[in-house]
């Protein structure tokens, strides 16, 4: 054989093996929905309650007693996020978390529409379902940006809020997260339907978390579990491509109280952000935590919680 044909053929099995291997990689990665009925058992507490709210069968929780404590997740996440939250403050306050849509077991909304307007309206609809006249307010990320869109809507719902780590500025120093430029790609995209790395889920969290030991197998498997429930993945796609624009214009006008806390290493939004918003809200405060990420509540639950409850008790 001439060296040409023996070039040829090992070009021809690189290439082969290469097939091979991302045909692997593709069969390992699709992983089918999760309906709900499947998904309960393994994410939902004894305290769990299901309720119709705006055609959505919505996931939400309940516990303790006295003052109400109301906490909003954010993207890709559950109410599954505040559980060191709730088993620390369960004395002092009546905390209620729920599965907000797109998300969780509460899954999508029937016309793929999430912006903020659409989340302040459902928030509602959930607050009065529950018979509730004001509250104490707390967000993350996406679910901080929603805390202030409800609050200027409803001003006389909130008494005070705690804002964890929001969204709202433009992030102009930083990429988004792989998995928003993933799902802004019509290609990618439609593989994301289908086809969900694990690995993707560990990269994220990677991201999320400063503090890399606290990314555990469980924490992961819980991420994942609820991303695949039927139409989430699609829903995360909707929302990514349409994303929604909080109008900063809006902040100036809220007046009640507000607690800004920060992970100072947050990698999906940086902690500059976070004197932005005192600057910009009338009446707020912040707290910045060494070492942590985007995440407070789950990575650094005993300060951030006791920090929250001082602020709202004082």
């Amino acid at each position: 054989m001439s060296n040409t044909s023996k070039g040829r053929a090992w070009l021809i099995g690189g290439i082969n093996v290469i097939i091979l291997l991302l045909v692997v990689l593709v069969a390992r990665s699709y992983a089918p929905d999760r309906s709900l009925s499947e998904l309960r058992p393994s994410f939902t507490y004894p305290d769990s309650k299901f309720a119709k709210i705006q055609g959505l069968e919505t996931h939400y929780r309940i516990t303790g007693e006295g003052p109400t404590l109301l906490l909003l997740h954010g993207t890709a996440s559950s109410l599954h996020t505040w559980e060191a939250w709730t088993r620390l403050l369960k004395n002092d306050f009546r905390i209620i978390s729920l599965d907000l849509p797109a998300f969780g077991l509460t899954g999508p909304n029937t016309n793929g529409i999430y912006d903020y307007a659409y989340y302040a309206s459902f928030l509602e609809a959930f607050v009065q379902s529950q018979h509730l006249d004001s509250f104490y307010l707390a967000g993350n990320s996406l679910g901080g940006a929603i805390a202030l869109q409800y609050t200027h809507q409803f001003p006389n719902r909130v008494r005070k809020l705690v804002l964890l780590d929001p969204s709202g500025y433009p992030k102009e120093d930083r990429p988004d997260p792989l998995a928003f430029r993933l799902a802004r790609r019509d290609l990618t995209a439609a593989f994301l339907r289908n086809f969900t790395p694990k690995s993707l889920f560990k990269k994220s969290l990677l991201d999320v978390y400063a503090n890399d030991e606290l990314v555990t197998p469980a924490l992961i498997e819980r991420y994942y579990g609820l991303y695949l429930r039927t139409g989430n993945r699609q829903a995360f796609i909707d929302r990514v491509r349409n994303a929604a624009v909080l109008n900063l214009n809006i902040l100036p006008q809220i007046n009640c109280p507000a607690l800004v806390q920060w992970g100072e290493e947050d990698a999906w939004i940086p902690v500059s952000h976070g004197p932005k918003f005192v600057q910009d809200l009338p009446n707020a405060e912040l707290i910045v935590y060494p070492g942590v990420g985007h995440v407070p509540m789950e990575e650094y639950p005993e300060k951030s919680a006791q920090d929250a409850k001082t602020f709202i008790l004082k």
